[in-house]
């Protein structure tokens, strides 16, 4: 069994042969340690979101999944960044392979923890935005807020909702998310 150092550069085959029994993230080739275990609001979250985006996609080919996922941005043989959102959506069911997917979701949502809070607002917006995923949303357990970032022309249009709004998913029409629900 390979030690996995938070010091050097990897790639996917090496990410994929890890059996340490932790989870991990590749940007870049730099391994980064995920939380061992989410806290219980972000566990709350996670499941209320899951449960209002699947009850809407019942009966439609649209797909949901949750952590763990592998979601390899680029399908280049020297790829070396596989991300693990917290749920995921996929309009085109083709990019799904194996543990996860090669190409963007058409939907990401990370919900924040203090441990990863920096990387999920700066170096996984930027690699989900370049990588041209359609909506991210960023879920703030503590402020009880969603950043709901649409892309438009390139960029990211980004609205913020808290507690009291119900937020419409652009990708998915006619979806709205109540966040009273998801942050009770």
């Amino acid at each position: 069994m390979e030690t996995v150092r938070l010091d050097r550069r990897y790639t996917y085959a090496d990410y994929y042969r890890w059996d340490d029994g932790k989870r991990y993230e590749l940007v870049d080739g730099q391994a980064y340690l995920m939380e061992p275990a989410p806290a219980w609001g972000h566990q709350g979250v996670s499941v209320e979101l899951e449960y209002q985006i699947k009850a809407y996609l019942k009966g439609r080919p649209e797909r949901m999944y949750h952590a763990p996922f592998d979601v390899r941005l680029n399908a280049d043989a020297g790829d070396d960044t596989v991300l693990q959102p917290d749920i995921v959506v996929f309009c085109d069911s083709s990019k799904l392979s194996g543990t996860g997917c090669i190409g963007a979701p058409d939907m990401v949502v990370e919900i924040l923890s203090p441990y990863t809070a920096s990387r999920d607002n700066v170096l996984k917006f930027n690699r989900y935005l370049l990588a041209g995923v359609r909506e991210y949303w960023i879920v703030d357990p503590d402020a009880r807020s969603v950043q709901a970032c649409v892309l438009n022309h390139g960029g990211y249009d980004v609205k913020v909702f808290t507690e009291a709004d119900r937020v419409p998913v652009h990708i998915l029409d006619g979806c709205v998310i109540d966040l009273a629900e998801v942050f009770e």
